[in-house]
């Protein structure tokens, strides 16, 4: 067994001889026959439990043996309870979806406190066989069918190079205690009645059905490298990336075939699932403006192309100018201002905005727009709403909420970049001119 951990290891490259891992130890026999290995292999790490506080004393008995196995073996000990009955029904989540997500958000915690490179879990080969079933059942796509992978992202999974039986026999070879959880004997979960229901079925049919499964897997696994590349390749094709905006092209989208499973592997990273991906597919032949939610993102259906950009989770903010400021900060564009006397000659670009200094009453404003505002544009007569301002520039939505303006008290003086007001232009009656310029 230890040969294995340490040729799967380097074969998987799931981490290096230096690096200190978070073992995660439930108490049950896989964990502490994880635990045990890592001993043994000379590994340095430290160990994490949770108490979800589910099954009453027993979640707690767990806890203080888990502290005895740190103990044992001069492990780091970290430990937390959580209210998980309460998280669940908060989120409307199922137990074990809450039990998931609390404990991964705490074990993410903890590594990055303590500085460990990877959170070791002790799936093996028959979690993944399950795994596979039960997203089988709930219906899937090729992600679904590859089991448990070895690494993804900061979590290892360093015993799916063996399957359970050979994990009993090494815990009895070793005389190892563990926790058994009682819970495990129910068919009251998924997993647990593919586990004492269906995979013995299968066995009927087939003795060695886990070894066959395992390969198919393993098969669907390496099929997945080949369709991911595929992904990647069409993804470039149709997609343009502008720092956290990506604007998906409606016309190339169209073009292929199926467009389902391509738009859900595209969007399902940013956590949209199938019936939304189905809408957005809906939506492509009709007018702009509709939004799309995930967790975390949203798509905006705009004219020519689907915008996706993360949730925005705090108001804009505004910013003031006071009337000796040379410079000015919006994140991700500056502004530098200066005077100039009356007469100079100055940049007639977008970018720039040349105004009669004593129209204007300090402090400026500076803000996004909003419905109802309005201006008067540079040659024109009369008032115009940014609104159909934008529609006659053909602005997209993410165009329109990334526009800034500056104002003096309540009146628009400038449409950031686009046009300034009319009124507060330089004209042969100025004596100072406000020049202000934009820049990345």
């Amino acid at each position: 067994m230890l040969t294995d951990l340490k040729s799967f290891i380097s074969k998987e490259k799931l981490f290096l001889p230096q690096d200190k891992i978070l073992l995660a130890v439930s108490g049950g026999i896989d964990s502490i026959a994880m635990c045990d290995i890592f001993h043994r292999a000379g590994i340095n790490f430290g160990i994490a439990h949770c108490n979800f506080k589910l099954r009453t004393n027993e979640s707690d008995l767990d806890e203080s043996f888990v502290e005895e196995v740190a103990e044992k073996y001069n492990a780091p000990f970290h430990s937390i309870s959580f209210s998980t009955k309460t998280y669940a029904k908060k989120n409307k989540l199922s137990i074990q979806e809450a039990a998931r997500n609390i404990r991964y958000e705490w074990f993410e915690e903890i590594r990055k406190q303590n500085k460990y490179a990877f959170v070791a879990t002790a799936h093996h080969k028959d979690d993944s066989i399950e795994t596979f079933f039960i997203n089988l059942i709930r219906g899937t796509g090729i992600a679904g069918m590859h089991g448990i992978l070895p690494k993804q992202g900061n979590i290892i999974r360093p015993l799916m190079f063996t399957d359970k039986e050979a994990i009993r026999k090494y815990v009895k070879t070793n005389k190892l205690k563990f926790r058994e959880d009682t819970s495990n004997a129910s068919d009251k979960y998924l997993r647990n009645k593919i586990r004492l229901s269906i995979i013995p079925s299968l066995k009927k049919l087939n003795p060695a059905v886990e070894s066959s499964l395992y390969t198919a897997i393993d098969n669907i696994r390496n099929a997945e490298l080949i369709y991911r590349k595929e992904i990647e390749r069409t993804r470039k094709s149709v997609a343009q990336t502008n720092g956290d905006i990506i604007n998906f092209s409606i016309d190339k989208l169209k073009q292929l075939e199926p467009l389902p499973s391509y738009l859900h592997e595209f969007l399902s990273p940013y956590n949209f699932n199938g019936s939304t991906v189905t809408r957005i597919i809906d939506s492509l032949d009709r007018s702009s403006g509709k939004i799309f939610l995930s967790g975390t993102h949203r798509i905006v259906k705009d004219r020519d192309s689907l915008i996706l950009q993360p949730k925005t989770k705090q108001r804009q903010p505004s910013f003031t100018l006071k009337k000796d400021q040379e410079h000015i900060s919006l994140g991700d564009k500056n502004i530098s201002i200066k005077m100039l006397p009356a007469g100079t000659k100055f940049s007639l670009s977008l970018s720039a905005a040349s105004l009669d200094f004593d129209r204007l009453k300090f402090p400026l404003k500076i803000r996004k727009w909003k419905e109802g505002d309005a201006f008067q544009p540079l040659g024109m007569s009369g008032k115009k709403k940014l609104s159909d301002f934008f529609i006659d520039k053909k602005f997209s939505l993410a165009e329109k909420e990334n526009t800034w303006l500056m104002l003096s008290g309540d009146q628009i003086v400038w449409v950031i970049g686009h046009r300034i007001d009319d009124r507060f232009k330089v004209n042969d009656k100025t004596r100072r001119i406000y020049f202000a310029e934009l820049s990345e």
